[in-house]
């Protein structure tokens, strides 16, 4: 369970109605096979699994009742060597009332029972027949053989090695309410929380019990394990289908089918999710359960808690970019409306009806201008008003130059060229440098030449300089201060690299115009390139960014981990082997990750001072609202855990 990943599952054992004994060894089967061959931490079974659910008037019959409490016994017995929290459903009499209830066991230990709270009656439900609400303030009962068991919904289990795995339980109907007693276990400290069920399949609502799993643990940003009775509680008019699902904020991680297999297993990150409850200000959580009148009942997973847990689960190594191609053009499409129409909204403020955007033939600047053309035609303003300045200079190669040229014509924007070689060799002179000397004095004074221009061309006709560095770039400080760093309205600024590659192929394949998909399908197919050094012998590009800084795709999913989710650096790495790994060497990976904090840190100070640019994500460097990152911050916390990998 090193670093927060807990292995949990949700298993459907096979039942008979009202066979307790069968129905103990099946579940006993399940419990066990999930913990020694899945290596499950926590698992959950069905609501009322030692009896069956569908037992009706049976649960007022001594015998059952007295099995129930007798089999619930054997099941700990059975399960006292299994280092795993098992959460299984009983029916517990106690002080003349009948309680359905979720039995909490650890190494054979009773640790607690949580009752239902909601007891429906309506429709082919009519557990009021037999059963009470359940109290929330716990009390002490005896049962199974174990004597002072607290009894309460309000109760939490905390694991002694793993302070972010906490564990709640709530029963099928307590999540369809419109309050379900998870929000209140959430607000107490809750990290997991775990529904026994015995939902029965009819049309649709499969549908709408993944929904209301996977937002519930969206809005109480918590890990949400959900087993429901499977087909052999079906009896009468019911069938039961066997629905099992596991989800964490907001993401549906494992799901067994319905009439599936009967079990879904993953691991879920409680580490995270205690971080982003830290992150949201909004999230109200008591300082202790106690706080809340909630107890806590404390349990130990033994050596488990401190071993590796093998990850099984997705971990998306394009985090910014849907694997899914319809998924992936909404979110092209998303995005572009999102840009486009902040950017309009710009114009329209400053009354401005031209923009001027630098058009190097690469990327970024192919992306910007994709961007402004919308813009304005969501304004009604002529093409024409787009006024694209090409900057050959010392690097520029044929294939950017021309590229450059033609797109601008096939978007209807006015072409400028300003050639910019006589004025930093001007410059040069004027500052003493030797043009010979391909330092960042070189680099950068080509880059504050052409920024110079397109801020006065700018002045001259009244418009915007549009920013065409992307997110990527900010968080690497790969932008010269003042030059390419700087414009009037940023529109690339939270979009990172490995998605401004498929923003420009999604304008390629619905463009309709076959000049234009052919130019930007080039354009996606040069090397990133700065073009700052003088090309090679045959007019290629000689400076390739990804040989300088690193592979985007990497340092994408460094900048979501860090950025986004503010993991450690041993996890990031471990992430990044896991996810990209076969793409990747460790060494590799780890001199990048390297290279990553050192300049994450070292290059806020360009961050520190932005212009304004549309937040697209939820992961942004804006000194406004979401990185508030001192420029001068050390990281030498950062890059010491990595040197001890």
């Amino acid at each position: 369970m090193r670093d927060g990943f807990v292995k949990v599952a949700a298993v459907t054992p096979e039942v008979r109605v009202a066979d307790v004994p069968f129905n103990v060894g099946a579940c006993v089967e399940a419990a066990r096979r999930a913990v020694e061959k899945d290596g499950a931490a926590v698992v959950v079974l069905p609501e009322l699994a030692l009896t069956a659910y569908t037992c009706e008037d049976l649960f007022w019959q001594e015998a059952l009742l007295r099995a129930a409490e007798d089999g619930l016994a054997d099941f700990a017995t059975a399960t006292e060597d299994l280092d795993a929290l098992v959460l299984v459903g009983v029916p517990v009499r106690a002080g003349g009332k009948l309680y359905n209830c979720a039995a909490v066991l650890a190494n054979g230990e009773l640790l607690g029972l949580v009752p239902k709270t909601h007891i429906p009656t309506y429709n082919e439900f009519y557990e009021g027949r037999h059963f009470t609400p359940g109290p929330a303030e716990p009390v002490l009962v005896s049962f199974a053989g174990h004597p002072d068991v607290p009894m309460g919904t309000d109760l939490l289990f905390a694991c002694e090695e793993v302070p972010e795995l906490v564990v709640a339980a709530e029963i099928c109907e307590d999540l369809w309410v419109p309050n379900p007693p998870s929000v209140a276990h959430a607000q107490a400290g809750a990290t997991l929380v775990c529904n026994l069920s015995a939902s029965n399949a009819i049309v649709g609502k499969a549908d709408y019990r993944r929904a209301l799993v996977t937002s519930q643990s969206a809005r109480l940003i918590c890990g949400y394990v959900y087993a429901s009775a499977g087909t052999g509680e079906s009896t009468q008019d019911l069938v039961f289908s066997g629905h099992d699902l596991v989800a964490e904020n907001g993401r549906l991680l494992a799901e067994g089918a319905p009439f599936g297999g009967g079990r879904a297993v993953t691991e879920l990150d409680v580490r995270l999710l205690a971080q982003e409850r830290t992150r949201m200000s909004t999230f109200e959580c008591a300082p202790a359960p106690e706080e809340s009148g909630y107890g806590t009942v404390y349990f130990s997973l033994g050596e488990r808690a401190v071993q590796e847990t093998k990850l099984t689960r997705w971990v998306d190594p394009h985090p910014f970019v849907p694997s899914d191609p319809a998924r992936r053009a909404e979110r092209c499409e998303d995005v572009f409306n999102i840009q486009a129409h902040g950017l309009a909204k710009r114009l329209s403020h400053t009354h401005s009806r031209r923009a001027v955007i630098g058009l190097s033939g690469g990327l970024d600047s192919t992306l910007a201008l994709l961007v402004t053309v919308r813009a304005f035609d969501l304004l009604g303003l002529e093409r024409s008003g787009v006024i694209a300045v090409t900057m050959p200079g010392f690097g520029t190669t044929d294939r950017t130059y021309n590229n450059a040229c033609e797109l601008a014509c096939t978007v209807g924007a006015e072409l400028r060229e300003v050639g910019i070689a006589d004025a930093v060799r001007q410059h040069f002179s004027d500052i003493g440098h030797d043009e010979s000397v391909h330092d960042v004095t070189y680099e950068n004074s080509q880059a504050r030449e052409r920024t110079q221009i397109l801020m006065d061309v700018a002045n001259q006709e009244g418009g915007l300089v549009i920013g065409t560095g992307d997110l990527s770039e900010l968080a690497l400080g790969w932008a010269t201060y003042n030059g390419d760093h700087m414009s009037m309205y940023a529109v690339n600024a939270s979009v990172p690299k490995t998605l401004v590659r498929h923003l420009v192929r999604y304008v390629a394949d619905t463009c309709g115009d076959a000049a234009e998909a052919e130019v930007l399908l080039d354009v996606l197919d040069t090397p990133v390139s700065p073009e700052l050094l003088p090309a090679t012998g045959d007019g290629k590009i000689s400076q390739r960014t990804e040989d300088l800084v690193g592979p985007y795709e990497l340092h994408d999913f460094f900048l979501y981990e860090v950025l986004r989710r503010g993991t450690a650096p041993h996890k990031v790495y471990r992430l990044a082997r896991y996810a990209l790994g076969e793409k990747y060497d460790d060494e590799t990976i780890l001199v990048w990750l390297k290279v990553f904090y050192r300049r994450y840190f070292a290059q806020q100070f360009k961050r520190s001072c932005l212009p304004d640019g549309p937040k697209v994500g939820s992961a942004a460097v804006s000194p406004r609202g979401d990185l508030r990152m001192p420029s001068d911050a050390c990281a030498t916390l950062w890059l010491a855990e990595l040197e001890e990998l």
